[in-house]
């Protein structure tokens, strides 16, 4: 468990993003080490149960004791990456180099399924921070990314463990330089149009009335920095303006007043009944056009079986009651600028921003609220993984937090601006909207399919080859009988 939580260091709050291209290496060893293929596959359940743990341990508030049946289940599917990781790097380290990390990769490709939770803490996404690797997202998403730091580690073990290096180290070399090659020979993105977009932070304020009166008051401070778009995050009306006429009139006020349109977010029983969690875009003649959240924080926003897993609202801070889910990612149009609104946890699903810039958007834009994990590493961690979306979809992000940690990222995942969790206050970013059809918008989830393509070659071979070993075994004995 201490040596599969390693990576975690890559991830913010450390971002140590060079420590995710050898921190799986002590994990192979002890899997290697192992003295049967089944023991190397516990030993890796339990080293990515002390991964989730570590990357998701501000989850304790909301989830108490399901966190720890979650990291159970989610480290179990990596047991055949243990067992192939075992089996592999004691006979036949080439092959280890391809299936381990088609291993990997399906792993997390299976937790991605909303049902399970989401992808959260990828392995690709620890190179948020660095452009140059984080580019071969743009190739094959998070994916591609995960694949060749696995291929690294599993190099850099290979070349522990054997005396013929010649190919660990050719593969190693090629993994790694990937992204840098792309990035330096890559088409660059299309030059375009600039928006200037303003980011409103206000930090924590537990009273919903309140916290709308200080975003409002922190817009109001932008008139004569002409923004088009002010930005403010999730949560931040706590009234549906679509059933609250005054609430509408303020916001088309305010947005008269500051001559830009406003995105702000309402967390309220809609008109028609039901919970929701809604972008609505606000302009000089009135509300503009919504979108209504589509994938849910398990636990935060609905309790998953809430009739089995219902006591669990008692005892922690899990949602006392389900969020209802839109239909779907859908374009706002704030006068000639086309946004893709999507909210909080929807960040770390590649495919919502794919269909987001299908659709016609120029610029994505995520609302979030991490309020109740203030001071934690969930909020960088949420804020970092937009980097990665708009690598992946060549096309420029914003992320709102409305206590932080707000971020701006060009069409290349380049930071522009980066607000911390104690920032309080309104900025406004000067945003190329400039975009490049990357490879991964186009072909969309290639690798994780080349993944489970790869392990079902292994799983053939493999029983091929124990097939003829035990058939060459029952030959053997009937030859030497008569003699």
């Amino acid at each position: 468990m201490v040596v599969g939580a390693l990576p975690t260091l890559a991830f913010p709050a450390p971002s140590w993003w060079w420590l995710a291209w050898f921190a799986l290496v002590p994990l192979l060893l002890v899997v290697r080490a192992a003295p049967t293929a089944v023991d190397g596959a516990v030993r890796a359940w339990c080293g990515l149960v002390g991964y989730v743990l570590s990357t998701q341990y501000w989850l304790l508030p909301t989830s108490g004791p399901a966190l720890v049946l979650m990291a159970d289940g989610i480290g179990a599917l990596w047991l055949p990456w243990g067992w192939a990781a075992h089996r592999l790097l004691s006979r036949s380290p080439p092959a280890a180099m391809l299936v381990l990390p088609s291993a990997w990769v399906a792993a997390e490709a299976v937790r991605s399924l909303p049902s399970l939770g989401g992808p959260w803490a990828a392995l690709g996404v620890s190179q948020w921070n660095q452009p140059a690797t984080a580019a071969s997202a743009a190739v094959g998403g998070m994916w591609l990314t995960s694949l060749l730091i696995v291929a690294v580690n599993t190099a850099i073990a290979g070349l522990i463990l054997h005396r013929r290096r010649a190919v660990p180290l050719a593969v190693a070399v090629v993994c790694a330089g990937f992204g840098p090659a792309w990035f330096a020979l890559g088409p660059a993105p299309v030059a375009g149009a600039t928006a200037r977009v303003a980011l409103v932070q206000p930090g924590v304020i537990d009273d919903a009335a309140a916290r709308q009166a200080a975003s409002e008051g922190l817009t109001a401070t932008l008139a004569g920095q002409h923004p088009d778009l002010v930005v403010w995050g999730e949560s931040s009306v706590g009234s549906d303006p679509a059933g609250h006429p005054e609430v509408a009139r303020r916001l088309t006020e305010l947005s008269r007043r500051v001559g830009a349109y406003l995105l702000v977010n309402v967390d309220a029983p809609a008109p028609g009944g039901g919970v929701y969690k809604s972008s609505v875009l606000v302009g000089p003649t009135g509300l503009l056009g919504f979108y209504r959240k589509t994938r849910l924080v398990p636990f935060g926003e609905y309790v998953p079986l809430r009739p089995l897993l219902g006591w669990i609202t008692r005892h922690t801070k899990a949602a006392g009651e389900d969020r209802r889910r839109g239909d779907g990612p859908v374009v706002l149009h704030a006068g000639t600028l086309a946004l893709g609104p999507l909210i909080s946890f929807e960040a770390v699903f590649p495919d919502l921003p794919r269909r987001e810039v299908q659709l016609g958007a120029e610029l994505l834009v995520y609302q979030t609220s991490t309020s109740t994990f203030q001071g934690s590493w969930a909020q960088p961690q949420l804020a970092s993984v937009v980097a990665m979306r708009a690598a992946e979809v060549g096309h420029a992000a914003v992320h709102v937090g409305l206590s932080g940690d707000s971020a701006v990222f060009d069409p290349r995942g380049r930071k522009l601006a980066w607000c911390s969790s104690s920032y309080r206050g309104a900025i406004v970013v000067d945003v190329p909207l400039g975009s490049n059809p990357t490879p991964y918008q186009r072909l969309g989830n290639w690798v994780p399919v080349l993944a489970f393509a790869v392990l079902a070659g292994a799983g053939v071979v493999a029983i091929v080859r124990s097939r003829g070993s035990r058939g060459g075994v029952h030959d053997q004995h009937v030859d030497l009988g008569p003699a």
